[in-house]
């Protein structure tokens, strides 16, 4: 099991615990486990498996909670968490995604209504029940409404990262399998979709069809849908991801991948124009009407040459005029992961990350990279031990002094700076001056209605102090909708007063989108592409923030982090 999933159980047991009105104090013992076990630069398994090893030596993990640990491990699960969710309905878990509730509102409602699915907890809703309860209202039941739509529109989505993981571990059995040449994902995980519906993997070689035979038997696969000569479908892991594995023949493996990787409104677009020209497409190759005689199919360039078309990277298949481009020769050049020269957002052990700004530099330094921007939390974020002014001048001091002493790579003194309810920003400007970058993010009071959404975000790139609009939309992926204002208006104020839009590449958030970016790019924006670190490990998320650059349309030239150390140092400097 991944660290991640561990901590999953983890917290979920501490939520069924709050809802049984159990002591705080364990809860919150489950609640940092998980938390510890979520950043931990190791696989947790790996070390209990090591019998010279003990988990008790990682910082707040004690004897009690080793012992989870190894229930988990073991079966995926824990005694707590089933006990509990035996005296629960089943659908508690459910309950639990449903926003504006918290394990103390689902107490209160199962304690007063003995409701056991999403149905019945809507029609509470509809039917006005919850208001009458203590500490809910109208307002409540209006949000838990539009919550319970949003989880039937993502329920069987999957994280991009997710996908790709179970995509590369699913690659590492099938390799193993002599006579297979290559797995190749193809879907939306190729195309870099923010989430994912389900993964294709396609398998050449001699023996292809013998990986049909080692991926319905691997051990991750829960249930089998399917098995035929040429195909084989499949649930895996625990969240139930379809997976499904094609074999195919190399005369047809380009065809095959331009036809698997989609999208469906990319793919009816191209067989219109390949009608248009007496041709006929389909997986298995590209065909002369008359004669039926195949003309390409070996390869995808070969395809989209044969239509009269430059290669169309995948990201860009979704028929928002890349076929036209490709026709007319205006493809642009679009960013690659290595482009980067730095990541411009990142946190350490100062508030709530959990390496060291040294740690930090020299993992960044390890990746190529020429700088960074270390860009901890304000004092708004108490709970992260948010910097106050104090704290940022001697930061800034620091940075200074550390730079005068050579580290191989250059640190930008740089600050997450909250954007408070009414626009102002969380410190002092005299502080906020010392610092050689602010990234102004909204972390708080996120249901204001657009209008007011949009001037509090007007006023905070008024103060002249930004630099980046960090994660600008402050959506969560699968779990919270973007917050609503005009981003029209304010991405035209951010061009005017010379702020950069973050491309949050952290998986969970992916913010801005394609369409953001398009949107802000035609208006003359800048953009930046940052991990959002919390953790060295997490620096290797930079490539989900290429891809949804890619998916943008956009070039190195429209990010300001391709740029050389001393090309950037200026341009900070420029208003």
């Amino acid at each position: 099991m991944e660290n991640k999933e561990i901590a999953r159980v983890l917290w979920e047991t501490a939520d069924l615990m709050e809802i049984a009105g159990e002591d705080g104090f364990r809860i919150r013992s489950y609640r940092n486990g998980s938390s510890t076990v979520e950043g931990h630069p190791e696989r947790i398994e790996d070390i209990l498996r090591d019998p010279a090893r003990k988990v008790t030596e990682i910082p707040g993990i004690g004897k009690g909670l080793a012992h989870v640990l190894e229930e988990i491990v073991a079966s995926g699960t824990c005694e707590r968490r089933d006990t509990l969710l035996e005296k629960f309905p089943r659908a508690t878990l459910e309950f639990l995604k449903i926003q504006g509730l918290g394990p103390k509102g689902i107490a209160l409602i199962l304690e007063h209504y003995r409701i056991a699915s999403i149905d019945e907890l809507e029609r509470l809703c509809v039917e006005q029940k919850l208001r009458v309860l203590p500490r809910m209202g109208a307002k409540l039941e209006e949000k838990v409404l539009r919550s319970i739509a949003q989880y039937r529109l993502r329920t069987g989505r999957y994280l991009l990262s997710y996908a790709e993981g179970v995509a590369e571990e699913l690659t590492g059995v099938l390799q193993a399998v002599p006579g297979v040449d290559a797995i190749t994902p193809a879907g939306s995980l190729r195309r870099g979709r923010e989430t994912v519906g389900d993964l294709d993997l396609l398998v050449t070689g001699p023996e292809a069809r013998a990986a049909l035979d080692a991926f319905v038997a691997y051990k991750g696969v829960t249930e089998v849908l399917g098995h035929g000569e040429n195909k084989a479908s499949a649930k895996v892991g625990r969240e139930g991801l379809q997976v499904d594995v094609r074999a195919l023949p190399p005369g047809s493996f380009g065809a095959a991948m331009q036809y698997f990787t989609g999208s469906k409104d990319h793919n009816v677009a191209i067989r219109t124009r390949a009608v248009k020209m007496g041709l006929k497409l389909s997986e298995y190759g590209l065909f002369r009407v008359e004669g039926d005689v195949k003309v390409a199919g070996e390869t995808e360039a070969g395809v989209y040459e044969a239509l009269g078309l430059r290669w169309i990277p995948p990201e860009l298949r979704e028929n928002l005029g890349e076929i036209e481009a490709a026709a007319e020769g205006r493809l642009p050049p679009l960013v690659e992961l290595g482009d980067i020269r730095g990541d411009l957002h990142m946190h350490t052990t100062e508030t709530d990350g959990r390496a060291s700004l040294e740690e930090m530099a020299e993992a960044a330094r390890e990746r190529g990279y020429q700088y960074i921007a270390i860009t901890d939390h304000s004092k708004a974020l108490a709970m992260a031990n948010g910097l106050d002014e104090k704290r940022v001048v001697e930061f800034a001091r620091r940075v200074r002094h550390m730079n005068a002493d050579g580290l191989g790579i250059r640190i930008f003194s740089g600050l997450e700076c909250d954007i408070l309810k009414d626009g102002a920003l969380d410190l002092a400007d005299d502080a906020l001056a010392e610092l050689d970058l602010v990234i102004g993010s909204v972390h708080s009071h996120m249901n204001m209605e657009s209008a007011e959404m949009t001037d509090r975000l007007l006023r905070a790139l008024d103060t002249g102090r930004l630099r980046i609009l960090g994660h600008p939309t402050g959506r969560l992926l699968l779990q919270r909708d973007p917050f609503p204002f005009d981003f029209d208006r304010v991405v035209a104020e951010a061009v005017r007063r010379g702020v950069w839009l973050e491309i949050n590449a952290s998986p969970e958030r992916l913010d801005l989108n394609a369409t953001n970016i398009r949107t802000a790019k035609s208006k003359g924006a800048r953009f930046t592409i940052s991990t959002d670190a919390h953790h060295p490990k997490h620096l290797a998320g930079m490539k989900y923030g290429v891809v949804t650059a890619r998916r943008g349309w956009l070039g190195p030239a429209d990010i300001m982090n391709t740029l050389p150390v001393d090309q950037f140092a200026e341009a900070l400097k420029r208003s």
